[in-house]
């Protein structure tokens, strides 16, 4: 296939190599790639419609998501989502990786000069959670399901191990009781029909608040599905949720993990602990949507 230059299809589209290089990064060009910081256009495609005004930028986080994550951008809300939640979830689990090592990672596959032990299982699982973010960008706008959640965890684990442990169901639910936080969870005989009975609840609600968002959480974590992974597999369906649901996502940081934990304990009792702590989450999530001018309502 023959490319063309940014120049040459904006003298052949009549547009400015400005608008040219935004329609490729915004996936509107069939077929366009990105060589290092330039775009290649092929010689047959098409001059993207011209939208309005008012739309001539994604509407939506998710728009912006699926646009940068097709164009391969680096430096956008994508690359940082990636990086932000993939750090700040692992290390509540207890990862040893710093942040720079996940940024590493994520950008050159590598995780950068290190005096300290790496686990090996801390590098597999931030690649594979890096997987994940892409699969709930890829399936937002589909309601959670067993299937989904299950292949997500699959994704999670995959090459760990415990993948490689007999007792450890790899995309499937647990076979032995666990507890979180010294709470019991769901028996393992009772996590699918606790899981149906969850997921038809809140799939049953036609338009989703922020509290029912963090009830589905609070659910999920107690029937704690999975052997190990669910805080990850949680957290990755409530970001999905936010996107599904046009409600402005947020990442747990580590000053929040307490918190975060004392909302999850107390949430049948007090519900303001876990709803103030997102909220502040949320509030941090904002500042970044503003630096990169992704436009969002308050809800």
């Amino acid at each position: 296939m023959h490319y063309l230059s940014v120049a040459e299809a904006a003298k052949k589209w009549g547009l400015s190599e400005r608008s040219v290089r935004n329609y490729c990064a915004q996936g509107r060009v069939d077929g366009a790639l990105l060589d290092g910081k330039t775009w290649r256009v092929p010689q047959d495609a098409k001059k993207p419609d011209r939208l309005n005004k008012h739309s001539d930028m994604p509407r939506s986080l998710l728009d912006v998501l699926r646009a940068e994550k097709r164009a391969k951008l680096h430096g956008g809300i994508y690359h940082k989502i990636q990086i932000e939640l993939t750090y700040n979830s692992n290390h509540i689990e207890g990862s040893r990786l710093t942040h720079d090592q996940t940024r590493f990672i994520f950008e050159t596959n590598t995780i950068g000069i290190t005096d300290t032990e790496v686990r090996v299982d801390d590098v597999i699982e931030t690649a594979n959670h890096f997987k994940c973010i892409d699969m709930i960008i890829d399936n937002a706008n589909n309601p959670p399901s067993e299937t989904f959640i299950k292949q997500l965890h699959t994704v999670l684990k995959n090459g760990t191990t415990d993948s490689r442990q007999e007792w450890f169901a790899v995309g499937d639910y647990k076979k032995l009781p666990n507890e979180v936080g010294g709470v019991e969870t769901s028996a393992p005989e009772e996590v699918s029909t606790h899981m149906k009975k969850m997921l038809s609840e809140y799939n049953a609600i036609k338009k989703k608040s922020f509290d029912d968002l963090l009830d589905f959480h609070y659910r999920f974590e107690r029937i704690h599905p999975f052997q190990d992974g669910n805080g990850r597999i949680g957290r990755l369906i409530l970001f999905k949720e936010c996107l599904r649901n046009d409600i402005v996502p947020f990442i747990i940081d580590d000053d929040l993990k307490l918190y975060y934990y004392r909302g999850l304990k107390e949430w049948k009792k007090e519900r303001g602990y876990l709803r103030e702590t997102c909220l502040t989450a949320q509030d941090r999530f904002k500042k970044h949507m503003d630096y990169f001018r992704v436009p969002y309502t308050d809800r």
